[in-house]
């Protein structure tokens, strides 16, 4: 494990304020729709028309198995690797991260990755795709700031930054590449493979269904909407216990949700650090598996801070 000061993760300064497409496309806009809208239809479902229907253990089985799988692919893999570059592995293990992060239905990586490194480039200031900041004033003006930060963002901003510029390491990856190009396969794989593990468990098609939609529909949308809580809540509720130039701040909730994601003012005053969760009581399960990782051989040049840095930073 080294201490290796933070990786930059914005392109040259000649480029940075540069955006590879006018405006998010309308195919992107579709597919954003289709992932709000269709894991909403599958609570509502589970709460109306299913309402009655026994919730089976297997259901709550696959759920978590499925949550797990595909969070620590969006946290580890989406976010600590590949965003941040905060440690390294194989390619057999990036490309299984990037797989169960697609299978999120988040977003293929590079799209994921681009549009964060310009979150960070531009934290809170104007250029920023998803700040809760400086959509108007009053109460009136911080709902539209919520709004924006937690999904509205996606119908505007997402997907905008797909270019060499903040991507280039990753358009230069053979293996990220061909994960990206089969995209609809993973998204298909992730509400696939609960229908037909419920199917031949359960040994019924009623079976499948109900898998499908707990383990499928609620659990995209359960973690769509924790992990877009760290750019709405984690930029607007919480604690600073860092002073760093943006409003990013630590939630305790949103960081059990997200396995570490929400100690987000951690992780903006470290951004090249694997470990987000820096206190004594702050549980970051991202980096247990990461640390866990590095001790079997599996990941190395795990980059964490220093206690003399955070030191300096707390004072």
């Amino acid at each position: 494990m080294t201490t290796a000061p933070d990786p930059t993760t914005a392109p040259p300064p000649q480029v940075i304020i540069g955006t590879a497409r006018a405006q998010t496309s309308p195919g992107s806009r579709l597919v954003t729709l289709a992932a709000v809208a269709i894991p909403l239809i599958g609570v509502l479902s589970a709460a109306g028309i299913l309402w009655g229907v026994a919730l089976r253990p297997l259901d709550l089985g696959l759920f978590a198995v499925l949550y797990v799988f595909c969070g620590l692919g969006i946290t580890i893999g989406y976010h600590r690797l590949f965003s941040h570059r905060s440690f390294q592995t194989s390619s057999w293990l990036r490309g299984t991260l990037a797989i169960a992060g697609a299978m999120s239905t988040q977003g293929p990586v590079t799209q994921w990755v681009t549009d964060h490194r310009r979150h960070h480039a531009h934290s809170d200031r104007d250029g920023d795709p998803h700040s809760p900041h400086g959509h108007g004033d009053g109460w009136l003006g911080s709902l539209k700031g919520l709004f924006h930060a937690h999904m509205g963002w996606l119908f505007t901003t997402k997907g905008m930054e797909r270019g060499a510029a903040w991507g280039g390491d990753l358009y230069n990856d053979a293996v990220i590449r061909r994960i990206d190009r089969l995209y609809v396969v993973w998204l298909v794989l992730g509400l696939g493979i609960p229908f037909a593990l419920g199917w031949a468990i359960a040994g019924s098609v009623t079976g499948g269904i109900e898998a499908f939609v707990w383990a499928g529909l609620v659990r995209v949308f359960v973690f769509d909407h924790v992990t877009w809580s760290v750019n709405s809540i984690c930029h607007t509720f919480g604690r600073r216990q860092f002073q760093t130039t943006d409003e990013s701040r630590n939630v305790g909730v949103v960081a059990v949700l997200t396995f570490g994601e929400g100690w987000h003012n951690n992780h903006h005053a470290f951004p090249g650090s694997a470990r987000h969760g820096l206190g004594r009581y702050q549980v970051d399960v991202s980096w247990l598996v990461i640390r866990g990782l590095e001790r079997l051989g599996l990941v190395w040049n795990v980059k964490v801070p220093t206690r003399d840095r955070i030191a300096r930073r707390l004072a």
